[in-house]
């Protein structure tokens, strides 16, 4: 049976836990603790084999948490529950020490098997970080490739791309086959995205 330990700064939080996990079997709730201060000292002496982390009223204080979890207790399988699923909050938990992240909004059933199957290693999810920002002044492409790149993210095909820019459709695919080594994409469904992502659109 795994041993689950909740983090959290109301109690009505970790009642609604318990009362999820009800029909959840596998696990023993070892015990309740007040995420607004360390939690090294019971991660040291319950060893559990599952943190689960509220996100708290103050987010710094779950991040926190996580980071004790990561350090005290690198055994255990530590999961954040939040109302926030935006990705620079994301990111901020994954480097914090979070190996999963499951939104407020899930079914209360689903809690429970969605803690059972990361306490199994049955669910990775490797976080992808969002491209650094570049500017119009470091981008790394041509202005035509800059122009090829915003056609492509409009949706266009290289042929209508080669018509409107009145060039061969070989000519389209050799720009692009450099954007896509520039930028470290592998398609131009990556390179629509990178550029959405770096306002490429703007610049070009």
């Amino acid at each position: 049976m795994k041993r689950l330990m909740i983090v959290a700064d109301h109690s009505f939080v970790v009642q609604a836990i318990r009362l999820a996990l009800r029909q959840t079997a596998g696990f023993q709730v070892v015990g309740f603790f007040d995420g607004r201060g360390s939690v090294r000292n019971a991660l040291q002496e319950l060893r559990p084999d599952v943190v689960l982390v509220d996100d708290m009223q103050e987010t710094e204080n779950a991040l926190a948490r996580l980071r004790e979890v990561a350090e005290d207790a690198p055994q255990a399988k530590s999961m954040l529950l939040t109302l926030q699923m935006d990705p620079e909050w994301l990111e901020q938990a994954f480097e914090a020490g979070a190996q999963a992240v499951v939104s407020k909004t899930v079914h209360p059933v689903s809690l429970g098997t969605l803690l059972r199957e990361v306490s199994h290693g049955n669910v990775v999810h490797r976080f992808e970080k969002r491209p650094a920002q570049i500017t119009e002044d470091d981008c790394p492409l041509t202005d035509r490739e800059l122009e090829i790149l915003q056609l492509v993210a409009e949706g266009h095909t290289n042929g209508r791309i080669a018509r409107e820019l009145w060039v061969t459709e070989q000519t389209v695919k050799f720009h692009l086959s450099n954007t896509y080594r520039k930028l470290g994409v592998a398609n131009r469904t990556e390179a629509s995205r990178y550029a959405h992502l770096n306002d490429l659109m703007a610049a070009a």
